[in-house]
């Protein structure tokens, strides 16, 4: 079992909330100057606002959402450039998305404009999501000299192998249509209504029963192959290697300075 964080208070510059009514709170990234990527902060804040509204036993649903033109744009790459912050970064996110997955609230993304990397893996974390119709998912790791990790131990248990292959040792970009007919998303929605369709969903939700809601999230979790802590777990160690490679050096430099990177030769392991 991964250990808890200790609660941290929420940075309202970074998580905005709000209450549709009783059952269904509205969490939003709100970093939309950097394309709501992920430091630390906002990880942490994240999870403590999934964690403190769980606590609250009139909620049921939980929509997560972004500001601005991108819903999430993956980590935050200035932050990665930090070899003190890798540990830390990683941890937090592993947390974070076991956070979604465990939390007996159900988690409905609201997703426009792209989500990379790290935001993916929002959408592979939860039990619902809402694309609108110009959303790009994308999983550039494996081009940064990174390993999508974290995200591919949620994103196996949705897509086929041969298909998840595929788009993370490509490290492909993918459009809505694909993800709809991979099972990555639930629905798509032209952009304008995108809103009001997860509000829409979440709604259709709350007409569960609560407890039995609970119990068949967690039941999904229990009939995996291993349950979805295990996985982090494996993901973690993986997803630290690669950050702390000099592959990771060199893939971020070339993404800053804009040209293709340089790879050396395969190290022996």
């Amino acid at each position: 079992m991964l250990h808890s964080l200790p609660v941290r208070a929420m940075s309202e510059e970074l998580i905005k909330t709000e209450s549709v009514n009783d059952a269904t709170l509205v969490v939003s990234m709100n970093r939309p100057d950097k394309r709501n990527a992920l430091n630390i902060p906002l990880v942490e804040g994240l999870r403590t606002t999934l964690h403190d509204a769980s606590r609250d036993l009139k909620r049921r649903v939980v929509v997560l959402r972004g500001e601005g033109t991108v819903f999430c744009s993956g980590l935050d790459l200035k932050e990665m450039a930090d070899p003190t912050a890798a540990h830390r970064s990683a941890e937090a996110l592993a947390w974070l998305y076991e956070e979604i997955c465990k939390t007996p609230l159900i988690v409905v993304v609201e997703a426009h404009g792209v989500a990379l990397g790290g935001g993916a893996g929002f959408i592979a974390a939860a039990d619902l999501v809402v694309a609108s119709d110009d959303l790009r998912v994308g999983f550039p790791e494996v081009r940064r000299g990174l390993v999508a990790a974290l995200v591919t131990s949620l994103l196996r248990r949705q897509v086929g192998d041969r298909a998840l292959r595929e788009i993370i040792l490509l490290g492909q970009t993918l459009d809505t249509d694909r993800c709809l007919s991979l099972g990555i998303v639930n629905r798509v929605v032209p952009a304008g209504e995108l809103h009001e369709a997860a509000l829409a969903l979440a709604t259709e939700v709350v007409t569960g029963a609560p407890d039995a809601l609970v119990r068949t999230k967690r039941l999904l979790d229990e009939l995996a192959p291993r349950p979805v802590v295990d996985d982090l777990k494996i993901a973690q160690r993986h997803h630290m290697i690669s950050r702390q490679s000099h592959e990771t050096v060199e893939g971020l430099a070339a993404f800053h300075e804009k040209r293709a990177p340089v790879w050396g030769r395969r190290s022996e392991e």
